[in-house]
């Protein structure tokens, strides 16, 4: 029994070779060759993308090119898509010497998991019975980088702890957890959630947290000198939070109804994010004797606000319910980072880098608890008998659901996403605990050195010297660059 355990604390053990020269090609060709055989197989065109859109105009009584829902989609896909690839990956970029890969790697998951998601959300959601196809359009784009949301927020739990092989993996079977549980969520349960705070960023927060636990490195402070920022990296970090901070919310109302639901799901948004700025500086000033602020509070909680906002966005919730939902939130998310984060490092060997559980698991899930006592709450004085028809989608077999079981579903959705998250992670984690990804070594984590070539610093380059009237010694001769030093007079 000794010599099995030993062999096992063999194979899991601390030794790492980083070279990915191999794994890392592999994968990318093999995985991208594998879309186009299976774009090839199953995607098309949709009917408002398809060459014979002049075609459906006439069958539908459609008299202009503006009815199209690309020019009603597209502009919030613009959002969204910017939010993907410059908000989130920017705001990976707090680390002193991990910049590129907090914007690259999530150049490298997105780009990857956009396409896996037009897959695995086709098959579920809009595969043809009877062609056997899946035909997208602008709404299926939205929808692909949502599901890449899932894996790039699991994937701040993991920054600078895993190879960029370990994310593939990691993008891959988030991608497909992520449209199990959004079919079971949004299809099954019917529970509306336009904003993703149970599908994406409840599941994508408790998937990287779950990961991250079963990836505990029990010596990661040999690499304690590159586990902070300095002060270029916090701004990068911080052009990442605004350009979430404008963006989300065309994120949240991105694919609502046309109409009053999108137009309610923006201004709930945009009122939750002012207020939780608001009381993330505040609670921020507050923690320190001096009153100084911390660039991590203001980067992270002031956006909680928002993505607590996700599930209850197009409800009747309220201007001022969702001051409260954002002023609540930029407290509850600046005191994980506080205290919530250290303790669980401590107590529970959890180890979030970029401190998902107060941004995206712990919002998130009560984002989702939140739709459910709004959904539970709703009338028909508030609503309107069509305004409740079209803001839950009752119809069909769903006609006869009253609100009270809505919202009973809308907190059976919120669980069934923690479920997922937190048994999906565990066992992709055990999968990523296998010596053959290429991750690094506690002591060399957090540097972009392990996997990217990188310019040579500016300090190590000698200076160029220019002589002027100013200068004396002018004819000193210059033996060691290193050590030559200009007198002033």
């Amino acid at each position: 029994m000794g010599n099995c355990c030993e062999r096992a604390g063999n194979f899991f053990g601390p030794q790492k070779n980083t070279n990915v020269r191999v794994s890392l090609p592999a994968v990318c060709f093999v995985w991208q060759i594998a879309m186009i055989i299976l774009f090839g197989v199953f995607i098309r065109y949709d009917k408002e993308s398809d060459a014979h859109w002049p075609e459906t105009k006439r069958e539908e009584n459609i008299t202009s090119d503006v009815e199209n829902d690309f020019y009603f989609r597209y502009p919030s896909f613009q959002d969204v898509h910017v939010m993907i690839f410059v908000g989130f990956g920017y705001l990976m970029t707090f680390l002193k010497r991990y910049s590129y890969s907090g914007v690259g790697f999530n150049f490298l998951i997105a780009s990857f998991g956009l396409q896996w998601a037009l897959l695995m959300q086709g098959w579920f959601h809009s595969l043809d019975p009877a062609t056997g196809k899946i035909y997208i359009g602008v709404e299926s784009l939205i929808n692909a980088d949502f599901c890449c949301a899932g894996s790039l927020i699991a994937y701040g739990a993991l920054l600078g702890k895993v190879s960029p092989v370990q994310l593939m993996v990691v993008t891959l079977f988030g991608v497909t957890l992520f449209a199990v549980e959004e079919y079971i969520i949004l299809d099954l349960l019917h529970c509306r959630d336009a904003g993703g705070s149970m599908v994406i960023h409840c599941f994508g927060g408790y998937y990287g947290l779950a990961i991250s636990w079963v990836l505990y490195r029990p010596n990661l402070h040999q690499s304690k000198r590159l586990h902070g920022s300095i002060y270029h990296s916090d701004l990068f970090a911080m052009i990442g939070t605004l350009f979430l901070w404008m963006f989300w919310p065309s994120f949240n109302s991105a694919i609502t109804d046309h109409g009053d639901g999108q137009h309610r799901a923006a201004i709930n948004t945009y009122i939750a994010l002012a207020s939780s700025v608001l009381t993330s500086i505040a609670i921020s000033s507050m923690s320190q004797k001096r009153g100084k602020l911390d660039m991590v509070h203001i980067q992270n909680a002031s956006l909680a606000g928002a993505v607590a906002m996700g599930t209850a966005a197009e409800f009747m919730i309220t201007p001022y319910g969702s001051l409260i939902v954002g002023f609540c939130m930029g407290i509850i998310s600046t005191f994980g980072y506080l205290f919530v984060t250290p303790f669980l490092e401590k107590h529970f060997k959890l180890q979030d880098t970029c401190g998902v559980h107060n941004l995206h698991a712990v919002p998130g899930m009560l984002g989702g608890f939140i739709g459910a006592i709004v959904a539970a709450a709703a009338t028909e004085e508030v609503y309107s008998k069509e305004g409740l028809i079209n803001t839950f989608d009752l119809e069909g077999k769903f006609k006869d659901r009253d609100l009270g079981t809505q919202g009973g579903f809308q907190a059976a959705g919120t669980c069934v996403s923690i479920a997922f998250g937190l048994i999906g992670g565990a066992i992709v984690g055990f999968i990523l605990k296998f010596p053959i990804w290429g991750d690094p070594a506690d002591d060399n984590c957090f540097d972009d050195e392990t996997y990217w070539e990188l310019p040579e610093d500016e300090e190590t380059v000698p200076p160029v010297l220019e002589y002027n009237n100013h200068m004396i010694h002018k004819q000193q001769d210059i033996r060691s660059e290193s050590n030559f030093s200009v007198e002033q007079s």
